[in-house]
């Protein structure tokens, strides 16, 4: 490398990367805008509760990989936590995903296996034999009752739009389950670091040869010919010249009470007249502490404006559009890898995201012992 590589963004996929290069023998700068590293998944403690807190919401590491379970507890200690979620539709309180439990207590029944699988069949709709829109696959996976309960007011939340206009894609990696399972996650590996994420990442970046400057803004322009792995949003790096992409972004009410407030991490609320996603209580995030008060937040999901952080990747229509300009825009700019859930606009989780950042790591530094130039998107956004 002619010049120390610059990487914008102190999150698990900058991190990781800088690592890597770090560890192969070359200096790097890590530059990242906010006062911390780790992004989203930035814990700290709160000083009334003494509860950790996931400042900006609630992360679970969960993953299939044994070898990205093994680099991510290299860093830190991680205690075993399966992650429970319930939902409150109307005055009654019932179990995600659904499952037996959630469907016997939800038409008051008592099914097995079998007598729910015959039953759930007979109230989905098989006239949708090619589901396009989330609520077809809705429909056609549980009928209308469960998803009127379920996810119809929910996803207008969460997303601001009508399920007609959202992919079935979206529904088609949730569980249905004919069994008593409530885990949230299938996952082998699955954790919380003991101490929150925000030492693990401290970790991965502690090491001589990493430069971290927090409180910085890069600007694109300002390059000096360096090769430059960018975590931000994708259009943010053009200045959003051809437009903005969509986003969801989230707003975070905390309040503290004493005790155990809701008994559970997660409280999703489905109806649409309880303007609030879900509530999550912190402390369960840590069932190996023990703490007398408690913190929980009410999460609401919006449009994503310029000021805001974004969260969720929309990709309809229009952002798919959008999008392939972009790409193509990348495409023709020299030395510069998006990088992450932003760089590259996809939804990705913890263990993909990490996943992700060790490839393009070692696709650069093996195209820079080549000579070879390194691809603008090791991980095609579209």
């Amino acid at each position: 490398m002619s010049k120390s590589p610059v990487i914008v963004g102190a999150g698990f996929s900058g991190a990781v990367i800088a690592r890597e290069f770090a560890e192969a023998g070359h200096d790097v700068r890590v530059i990242e805008a906010r006062s911390h590293v780790a992004g989203n998944c930035y814990t700290e403690r709160d000083a009334e509760t003494g509860v950790l807190l996931h400042v900006y919401g609630p992360h679970i590491f969960h993953t299939a990989n044994e070898d990205i379970w093994n680099y991510v507890t290299r860093w830190g200690s991680f205690m075993p936590y399966s992650h429970r979620v319930q939902t409150t539709v109307g005055e009654k309180v019932f179990s995600l995903p659904i499952n037996l439990l959630t469907i016997n207590q939800f038409f008051n029944k008592a099914f097995r296996p079998d007598e729910a699988r015959a039953f759930v069949a007979e109230q989905a709709d098989g006239t949708i034999i090619d589901p396009q829109s989330f609520e077809d696959q809705a429909l056609s996976m549980v009928g209308p009752d469960l998803y009127e309960a379920f996810f119809k007011g929910y996803t207008e939340k969460q997303w601001g739009c009508s399920p007609t206009e959202l992919p079935a894609s979206i529904l088609k990696r949730l569980p249905l389950r004919f069994n008593y399972d409530d885990s949230y996650f299938n996952h082998p590996f699955q954790g919380i670091p003991e101490h929150g994420y925000t030492p693990i990442v401290e970790s991965i970046l502690d090491h001589p040869r990493i430069d971290v400057q927090l409180n910085t803004v890069f600007d694109p322009k300002d390059t000096d010919d360096a090769h430059v792995f960018w975590s931000g949003p994708l259009d943010g790096y053009f200045d959003h010249k051809l437009g903005r992409l969509g986003y969801r972004t989230l707003d975070f009410h905390h309040f503290r009470e004493e005790g155990d407030w809701q008994g559970t991490p997660v409280m999703n609320y489905g109806l649409r007249d309880v303007p609030y996603t879900r509530i999550t209580e912190h402390k369960h995030f840590a069932p190996w502490e023990e703490h007398e008060k408690t913190l929980c937040t009410r999460e609401y999901s919006r449009e994503c404006g310029p000021d805001d952080i974004p969260y969720y990747p929309i990709r309809l229509v229009d952002e798919k559009a959008m999008l392939s300009e972009y790409v193509d825009l990348a495409r023709a700019t020299e030395n510069v890898t998006f990088i992450g859930r932003l760089g590259t606009y996809r939804y990705l989780d913890m263990d993909v995201c990490i996943k992700e950042a060790l490839d393009v790591a070692e696709t650069y530094l093996t195209a820079h012992s080549e000579g070879r130039p390194i691809p603008t998107f090791v991980h095609d956004p579209l």
